[in-house]
């Protein structure tokens, strides 16, 4: 939707609404008002600067050529952690510093978007139970210097472990190590802190790519930002841009002649493996030769990765590649009883971690640390870190800012903001019954829609009691509900299909067909409520099928080069309107 189209009938007037209303008024502010600071990027350290910065009084907007956690912030392995693995490479402060952020995260700032996980850490000698355990041990004990919420560790004997994890080979193990950590909602903890930036007086525009920075007196003192729904070219002012952008930090440090290589990609792919094929009762941690290697419960799925390699094509849609599938299915199988096929891969997705450049040659080995930067007056970037650590990255940027400007700014006060969704979060699990039998709903959808939306539940049922159609769901082997299409567009910034199969909702990855069934549905409840003609949905729905077949394709090649050729064939679906 560009900045002239109608507003929705039913628009909210919360301060914290998304929608068509906070579209419009902020590209109007935009161009109207010397921002304090101009932030580009919208993944979770994009929106936690704009939060801070919102927190301390500060005028900000937030800028983002794509959508809302459409990389990296959308990509990850859904883990809140202190890093394990991070404590072999004796990187104690950053684990330090992780789990206190853990632990704010589970008991304050978004109990209904992260929670506790259970992983089981196999032994095969009692020397690695040793090791391991001493580990785990004093991961357990920093996570108890700051009131730990999650059980410490305990071990099981080869037989507990076959009655818990039936899916572990008998010859996999001899024994196992319970301990907890956390796992989160990637992009729906983006949405929701975005929200609460904006109902502190943020502004957040998304389809907006800068495409050039304006200086002043010898300094960075604005950006020129192309609006890619209308082709409009804003001019905007302010005191200090934030650099959040990622494994794209480089291009806008370019922009002011400041270029350097401070960031290293690194493509991490996951699968999507339907529950029932892994008889498991809690995740599952395994060590490989360079990292580790997680099954993460998620919902009715099992996420199933990562990789750690170099990449240096496409940062939009890194592609996985065959030989990518091929490890992670051949890694796991090397401990499980009844071994995964091809068949049983529901969804591929690719993230890119933005590290820092180091003397190391494999990305496994490099600092997942974060630096903040100013290379030139009125351009500080914040670049590394760990989404765990969003806050602190976040908190220590805008305090840079205040150095770059001069000013003495407020401490940062995010470690006592819970976000949209939080409150009331625990009186909704309560009454989900309640709710159900009240709604008509099903109460696992009701469960589902709480475990998204908090104690924001009724922004969905409202939409519901107003038209009962939209209490059915997209597509009959998931929970999500029609709803949540106009809730998205809505509420939640947003504009193309693709946001809603692939970050509002997660049927990109959780469905066989990933979305392709449940396109036109969705295009047709996005046009009513965005004023799309039959020429706009069809572009729409042409352009995401068109997305999943090169998808596809990409999955089958051998090497990154023609995976990324199949996938950027396809082009951005913000590009089409400009």
């Amino acid at each position: 939707m560009d900045e002239g189209a109608n507003p929705p009938a039913q628009q909210s007037p919360s301060d914290d609404v998304l929608g068509s209303h906070h579209r419009q008024n902020a590209i109007r502010r935009l161009t109207g008002e010397r921002l304090d600071v101009l932030i580009v990027g919208a993944g979770v350290t994009g929106i936690g600067c704009a939060l801070d910065a919102a927190a301390r009084g500060l005028s900000v907007a937030v800028v983002e050529q794509h959508d809302l956690a459409s990389g990296t912030s959308s990509r990850s392995s859904k883990l809140i952690h202190g890093g394990l693995r991070y404590l072999k490479q004796l990187q104690f402060s950053l684990v330090r510093e992780a789990l206190f952020e853990r632990n704010l995260l589970l008991s304050h700032i978004a109990p209904h978007l992260v929670k506790r996980v259970d992983f089981l850490y196999p032994v095969q000698s009692f020397t690695e139970r040793l090791y391991a355990g001493l580990g785990i041990g004093l991961y357990d004990l920093m996570a108890s210097r700051n009131a730990n919420l999650l059980p410490r560790h305990r071990h099981l004997s080869r037989k507990q472990v076959a009655g818990s994890a039936p899916a572990l080979a008998s010859n996999s193990h001899r024994g196992a190590i319970v301990y907890s950590d956390a796992s989160v909602d990637d992009a729906r903890f983006v949405i929701s802190a975005a929200r609460t930036a904006a109902q502190l007086g943020a502004s957040i525009v998304t389809s907006a790519k800068v495409v050039a920075l304006s200086r002043s007196q010898g300094r960075v003192s604005g950006a020129t930002v192309k609006c890619l729904e209308s082709n409009r070219e804003l001019e905007v002012a302010c005191g200090t841009v934030v650099n959040a952008t990622g494994v794209w930090s480089d291009e806008v440090e370019e922009y002011a002649g400041t270029a350097s290589s401070r960031v290293r990609a690194s493509k991490g792919i996951h699968l999507v493996i339907p529950r029932h094929r892994i008889d498991l009762e809690k995740g599952l941690i395994l060590r490989t030769t360079d990292s580790v290697l997680f099954v993460i419960p998620s919902g009715s799925h099992w996420i199933v990765g990562t990789t750690d390699s170099d990449w240096h094509l496409n940062r939009a849609h890194p592609a996985a590649t065959r030989k990518d599938i091929t490890y992670l299915l051949t890694t796991l199988n090397q401990v499980l009883a009844d071994p995964l096929t091809d068949n049983d891969v529901v969804g591929v997705y690719v993230g890119l971690r933005p590290l820092l450049n180091g003397d190391s040659d494999k990305t496994s080995k490099l600092s997942r640390e974060h630096a903040v930067t100013t290379s030139t007056g009125g351009l500080v970037s914040i670049s590394g870190g760990k989404y765990t650590t969003y806050r602190v990255m976040a908190a220590d940027t805008i305090d840079a800012v205040g150095v770059d400007q001069g000013v003495d700014l407020p401490e940062s006060s995010t470690a006592q903001l819970p976000l949209v969704g939080s409150a009331g979060h625990k009186q909704a699990l309560l009454r989900a019954g309640e709710i159900a039998a009240g709604s008509g709903i099903d109460p696992a959808a009701i469960k589902h829609l709480i475990s998204r939306h908090g104690g924001r539940i009724d922004e969905v049922l409202d939409l519901i009691r107003a038209d009962a159609s939209l209490g059915k769901p997209i597509d009959p082997t998931l929970p999500y509900l029609r709803a949540e299409v106009v809730h998205a567009v809505r509420f939640e910034a947003a504009l193309h299909l693709e946001d809603v199969l692939t970050r509002r909702t997660r049927l990109s990855v959780e469905s066989r067909d990933r979305g392709t069934a449940s396109a036109l549905a969705v295009a047709e409840l996005m046009a009513s409520e965005l004023n799309w003609d039959q020429g706009r949905i069809d572009t729409e729905v042409d352009h995401y099928l068109s997305r999943v077949t090169a998808e596809r394709a990409s999955n089958e090649q051998v090497d990154d080069e023609t995976a990324d050729a199949y996938r950027v064939a396809v082009g951005e679906v913000r590009e089409n309107f400009s």
